[in-house]
C-alpha cells in the first residue's frame, strides 16, 4: 500500500497523446515540480486541461501542447498567461475554450462516471460559436426545454499538489480554497499527488478528515516535493513569487527568452532550482497575496 515515488517514476508513466489535468487555480496551488519534470521528459501531443496557470504556458513554449481545454490561463497579477498568449496567437493550439463553470461540469461529468451534463450556461453565447462539437439536448419531461451537453472531460492522469499526505495516498489541503482538485481526482485514471510533506499514515480526527477531499483509492502515487508548487502559491504555508513569475513573463519577450529560462530553472535538481530563487527560507517565507 505505499504509494511513494518520485516526480520521474510518475512522469514516466506519460504516453505521447495522453490527456492530462492539472489542478489548482490560476498562480495557486500547482504542481510545478511535476510540470518541471514534465518539461525535462520527451512526452509530447498532450491535451491539458486547466483553470491554467504557469503549467499551461510552460508546456506551450515547450512544444508539448496539442490542445488546451481550459477556463482562462492567467497570473493573476500577470493578467494573461505570455506563453499561451503566444502559442494562441501563432495559431499553434487547437483549444475548447470555455467558461469556468461548464469547465467544471466536465470534469463532474467525467468524475461521475457520466457521457455529459445538461446546462443552462452557453446557450446563446460564443462558447458555442468557437465550439462547434457541443451539442445540445431536449429534455426528455414535458418541459422539453433544449439544454448544453457538456462532455465529461475525461482524463488519462490527473497532477494535483496538496499541503500534507501520507504513503497511502491520504491527502489534506489544509488552505482556504481546494478549488475543484477533487474533480480532477475522479476524472482521471490515475492520478499523481505531490506533498508539501508526506507522512506514514494520518490519523483523522473529525477536524481534519474535512481537509481530505478525494478518496485515496483515486490516488495512483504520492509525491514528496517541499516547496513544489512554487512559483505559485501554497495556502497556508508560502504566496506566489511575482519576481519569478514577472521574469518569466519578461523571457516571453526575448528571442531565446524561454530557452534562458529553461537552461537556469528546468535543466536542474529541485535543490539548486531552489537555491536559484533565493534558497528555501526565502521560497518559504512568500506572503500570501491580499485582495
Amino acid at each position: 500500500m505505499n504509494k511513494l515515488m518520485t516526480a520521474a517514476d510518475a512522469v514516466g508513466q506519460l504516453r505521447d497523446g495522453m490527456t492530462i489535468g492539472f489542478g489548482g487555480w490560476g498562480p495557486r496551488r500547482k504542481p510545478m515540480a511535476i510540470v518541471r519534470e514534465i518539461l525535462r521528459s520527451n512526452v509530447k501531443d498532450l491535451t491539458v486541461v486547466a483553470y491554467g496557470g504557469p503549467e499551461v504556458g510552460m508546456l506551450c513554449a515547450a512544444g508539448k501542447v496539442k490542445k488546451l481545454i481550459f477556463g482562462f490561463a492567467t497570473m493573476d497579477a500577470i493578467p494573461l498567461e505570455p506563453y499561451f498568449r503566444k502559442a494562441r496567437q501563432a495559431g499553434t493550439l487547437d483549444v475548447m475554450e470555455l467558461d469556468e463553470g461548464l469547465f467544471q461540469w466536465g470534469l463532474k461529468a467525467a468524475a461521475m462516471r457520466l457521457p455529459f451534463l445538461p446546462a443552462r450556461a452557453g446557450l446563446a453565447t460564443d462558447v458555442l460559436t468557437h465550439n462547434p462539437e457541443l451539442k445540445t439536448i431536449s429534455s426528455p419531461y414535458v418541459d422539453g426545454e433544449v439544454l448544453l451537453a457538456m462532455p465529461a472531460l475525461e482524463l488519462d492522469v490527473a497532477f494535483v499538489h496538496v499541503n500534507r499526505a501520507d504513503k497511502l495516498g491520504n491527502t489534506l489541503i489544509t488552505g482556504s480554497d481546494p478549488y475543484f482538485d477533487h474533480h480532477f481526482a475522479r476524472a482521471a485514471k490515475q492520478c499523481f499527488v505531490s506533498a508539501e510533506v508526506v507522512e506514514e499514515r494520518f490519523e483523522l480526527d473529525a477536524a481534519t478528515a474535512r481537509l481530505s477531499t478525494f478518496e485515496r483509492s483515486m490516488v495512483t502515487g504520492v509525491i514528496e516535493a517541499p516547496l513544489g508548487a512554487h512559483p505559485t502559491a501554497c495556502s497556508p504555508a508560502y504566496g506566489w513569487d511575482m519576481e519569478h513569475l514577472k521574469g518569466y513573463s519578461d523571457s516571453a519577450n526575448a528571442d531565446d527568452g524561454w530557452q534562458q529560462y529553461v537552461d537556469k530553472y528546468v535543466n536542474c535538481s529541485q535543490a539548486e532550482y531552489l537555491e536559484r530563487n533565493g534558497g528555501a527560507e526565502r521560497v518559504s517565507s512568500l506572503p500570501m497575496p491580499i485582495f
